[in-house]
């Protein structure tokens, strides 16, 4: 059976495209997938910076409470909802990013994946998935089941 022809259509590489542009293709999406995971920092350094906020703000409420209100004064002026780089919350910088960076790149790779394999991604990881499973194993599928099942 030619291993293109088990995947489903949708990563089936169309006859025109070589094993080069499937590769290059494949280098595109792994830039992709690590820009999303450095995206995904970029977030949890927002939550977290976010979270920090907020317990300073417990801390400068303890700190009252304890009779230093002094120390908790000048948390509160200069820490409390501090800009984290100058004119800059976390959400702008994720902001910033996300238009300046990400998307640009999502959508260029997403026109390059149209242009080069007629939309269909993950051709060379559907490759990988035909080399590496074990043919007839109930766990190693080529697809997945039916919906209907």
């Amino acid at each position: 059976m030619d291993s293109n022809r088990e995947m489903d259509p949708a990563h089936q590489v169309p006859e025109d495209v070589d094993e080069e542009t499937v590769n290059a293709l494949g280098a595109l999406s792994k830039a992709l997938e690590t820009t999303e995971r450095a995206r995904g920092h970029l977030y949890g350094f927002h939550q977290l910076t976010g979270t920090a906020d907020f317990e300073l703000g417990e801390a400068v409420r303890l700190l009252r409470e304890a009779g230093h209100d002094e120390q908790a004064t000048r948390i509160e002026r200069e820490l409390v909802g501090r800009n984290v780089i100058p004119g800059h919350w976390t959400f702008q910088i994720v902001e910033a990013y996300n238009s300046t960076y990400y998307r640009p790149f999502a959508e260029m790779e997403g026109d390059i994946v149209d242009e080069l394999a007629a939309g269909r991604d993950h051709l060379l990881e559907a490759r990988l998935k035909t080399a590496r499973r074990t043919h007839q194993h109930p766990h190693h599928a080529a697809t997945p089941p039916p919906s209907d099942q």
